[in-house]
């Protein structure tokens, strides 16, 4: 049972995750995996409206994702937006990263390969993983400039979406608990977190939200 008090929580961290940027034009978009599929439509969106003229997908498979999407979150991503009409030349794939920090990485590698010049990223993800990957970002590719991006919705339309509100809370939290002890360990670099911000974080771990938590260091 999912209280009134946790779905106010849930929306404090809802709307902390998110950046609130205004997208603009960049070196590239870059889509990371997930069990979401509302990334590559929103990837492909930024692309259509003239806002990078290459798409990167990057991400192998997960937990989550792996019966869902067999042949890997990135190249699913890109069938998607082949299917939205993007061709073929304009969309590169990642397809071994299994984390945040590695779809970064990788993504950096695959461009460098490639040749592209990348001076900024527009960086697409579910919109409850705008700050961690904004963090992650800047912590592994500093020289570019980043602008967060995310489907434009409410908690309660993602929730629908999905149609797992246990789920997408457990995700809420544990993408909040990342932000606190991931810049500790070098992968994301340190952000405040509000009181408020952080008193709903620690009401959901005490109602149960915790199975996507990691063990602290």
């Amino acid at each position: 049972m999912i209280s009134a008090q946790d779905w106010a929580d849930a929306e404090q961290l809802w709307d902390f995750q998110q950046m609130h940027h205004e997208p603009r034009p960049c070196s590239v978009v870059l889509g990371l995996g997930s069990h979401d599929m509302g990334v590559a439509d929103v990837t492909v969106d930024l692309y259509q409206r003239g806002m990078a003229p290459l798409i990167v997908f990057t991400g192998a498979t997960s937990r989550t994702t792996r019966k869902r999407m067999p042949r890997g979150e990135a190249e699913h991503y890109r069938e998607r937006a082949l299917e939205l009409g993007v061709p073929d030349s304009a969309v590169l794939v990642e397809p071994h990263a299994r984390n945040t920090g590695e779809n970064i990485r990788f993504s950096r590698a695959l461009l460098a390969e490639r040749g592209v010049r990348v001076e900024s990223v527009l960086l697409v993800s579910k919109p409850y993983e705008e700050r961690r990957a904004y963090a992650t970002v800047r912590k592994i590719w500093p020289e570019v400039d980043v602008v967060s991006a995310s489907a434009q919705m409410t908690l309660a339309d993602y929730v629908d979406s999905i149609q797992d509100p246990r789920l997408v809370f457990d995700m809420l939290v544990g993408a909040q608990q990342r932000l606190l002890i991931y810049p500790q360990q070098g992968f994301l670099i340190h952000q405040d977190i509000p009181g408020p911000v952080g008193a709903a974080y620690e009401r959901l771990c005490g109602a149960g939200f915790t199975s996507r938590l990691v063990p602290a260091p």
